[in-house]
């Protein structure tokens, strides 16, 4: 019988969920989807000292908005549970204790001042087969005293047993065969007295085979610890069950190399979270990808392309087309570049796909914070949909319309050089009668009107416009004239009008 796919996205409560993290969880989620799995959302927060107030709030948050849903969890539950290992306590003991009396895994007491000193003396020093002879531990002390001491509470590690001169195989989904000789490991801690709680290779396995995880889908970073988790299985007995692993490319620098990390997107100006992360220990404030004017959908199809690809040119993909799509033989194996612009592409794509209606939903807000709020959703959503098309983020529609909401202040000197001469103020008097009577102000119809005031008067087409659009705009820029002046309440265009003739001074000469 062909094992259901359930799969795992495990962060720790540490801080802000990197775009990278995101990323994992995106392949997870449409990986699941594809093949009618499970999502589980597993929060791995057995590193007491690096908990941080919010981050498990803001994971959850910022996967609900990017539409990465959750199976199972803290939040959702599952049968499965607890999904929070901080609340697995009992079942990690139980599971290094199977070790301990498998003889596969033994208890060291060594204190921090006796390893440094056997790095100082042991080039290249690791805690393995050929050094822990020599080490204090249940393998170099009698069994009395080994009970004296955890009686006493002597602090210690339990130790995984590794057997050297083995070469241990690793299947990846993307990368193939990994073979590693054993001999290069070292005995990693599995558990720590001091605060009752495992290290992350003895959680992780354990979780993942007790929630019947099929696939683990991570980074690349995580690829050097699989041989220790295959041989963890071997240990338990689990090996029938084993999940397949998946390690998926690093995200890149933009420019230059390495891994992409937050000073790259505070020197380049780009976010690495995907939502505002306001730090409860500095109290900075890092930039996300929602507050910035992004769109999920978005996101999620720039994300899916770094480092995967359909198989053909198109790009522009939904979330059902990327689970219909998605298979692990188009993940590369080299690192993708985080290519920010790209993102901004995408972003003003789906921007244009968007109705009046969602587009008025999402600017509002910008506008209430500027202290806008007189203004219908059907205005704000026509008035944003003239000018989404020269912009890439919500917060540049205020760039390039804020002329709806607001009355020039102020006129562009280079435009009332070029288009506001002697004789404008003249003619711009005469076109505000001319507006006060037209009975249908459509676009259309207005144009029809103006232009014939225009040619039956013979002025100069491109002079009159300009000014008009000077005295209502603030400068020559924006979308259609008459599609503006449709929208907007005819006394505002005909004050704005008035109100340029008396400001804009008239050119001496």
């Amino acid at each position: 019988m062909e094992r259901k796919v359930r799969v795992r996205f495990a962060p720790s409560p540490t801080g802000p969920l990197h775009i990278g993290g995101v990323r994992t969880a995106l392949y997870n989620y449409i990986f699941a989807r594809k093949h009618g799995g499970d999502m589980i959302l597993r929060i791995e927060d057995t590193d007491s000292r690096r908990f941080v107030p919010g981050a498990e709030e803001y994971i959850n948050e910022a996967l609900a908005w990017l539409g990465i849903g959750i199976d199972e969890g803290v939040r959702e539950g599952g049968a499965f549970g607890p999904y929070k290992q901080s609340e697995r306590r009992d079942i990690y003991r139980e599971h290094t204790k199977r070790l301990l009396d498998a003889g596969k895994a033994y208890i060291a007491f060594d204190t921090p001042e006796e390893l440094e000193a056997a790095r100082r003396d042991t080039p290249n020093f690791q805690y393995d087969a050929s050094t822990r002879g020599r080490m204090r531990n249940s393998l170099t002390l009698p069994p009395e005293e080994v009970k004296r001491l955890v009686d006493a509470g002597e602090q210690y590690v339990v130790r995984f047993k590794i057997e050297p001169g083995r070469e241990v195989k690793v299947n990846d989904l993307i990368r193939g065969e990994v073979v590693i000789n054993s001999s290069i490991l070292d005995d990693k801690v599995l558990f720590k007295s001091a605060d009752d709680l495992p290290t992350y290779h003895l959680a992780n396995i354990v979780d993942d085979h007790l929630m019947e995880v099929s696939h683990v889908i991570r980074g690349e970073e995580w690829l050097p610890s699989a041989p220790l988790h295959v041989l963890l299985y071997e240990a338990f007995g689990w090996t029938a069950t084993m999940p397949q692993f998946v390690h998926l490319p690093l995200l890149l620098k933009p420019v230059g190399n390495g891994k992409l990390s937050k000073r790259d997107g505070d020197k380049l100006g780009f976010p690495v979270f995907p939502l505002e992360w306001h730090d409860p220990a500095s109290g900075e404030v890092s930039p996300g990808y929602r507050e910035r004017g992004y769109l999920p959908e978005a996101v999620v199809n720039f994300l899916a392309l770094l480092g995967w690809n359909p198989g053909d040119d198109v790009e522009l993909m939904d979330m059902a087309t990327l689970i219909d799509k998605f298979s692990f033989e188009h993940c590369s194996k080299a690192g993708a570049k985080f290519d920010y612009k790209k993102g901004l592409w995408f972003n003003h794509e789906y921007l244009m796909k968007l109705s009046d209606e969602r587009l008025a939903e999402l600017f509002a807000p910008e506008l209430e914070r500027r202290g806008i709020t007189a203004f219908t959703p059907e205005y704000i959503g026509r008035a944003a949909g003239m000018v989404k098309g020269r912009a890439n983020l919500i917060g540049d529609l205020w760039e390039q319309g804020d002329f709806f909401f607001k009355a020039p202040e102020e006129y562009a000197e280079k435009d009332v050089r070029k288009r506001w001469s002697a004789d404008t103020p003249r003619i711009m008097e005469e076109l505000t009668g001319v507006l006060e009577g037209i009975d249908d102000m459509s676009s259309a119809n207005a144009e029809k009107i103006v232009l014939g005031w225009i040619e039956e008067k013979g002025y100069h087409l491109g002079n009159v416009m300009n000014a008009f659009r000077l005295a209502v705009v603030g400068s020559c820029r924006g979308p259609h004239m008459f599609d503006i002046t449709e929208l907007m309440p005819r006394e505002e265009v005909v004050a704005r009008i008035r109100r340029a003739v008396d400001t804009i001074p008239v050119p001496e000469g």
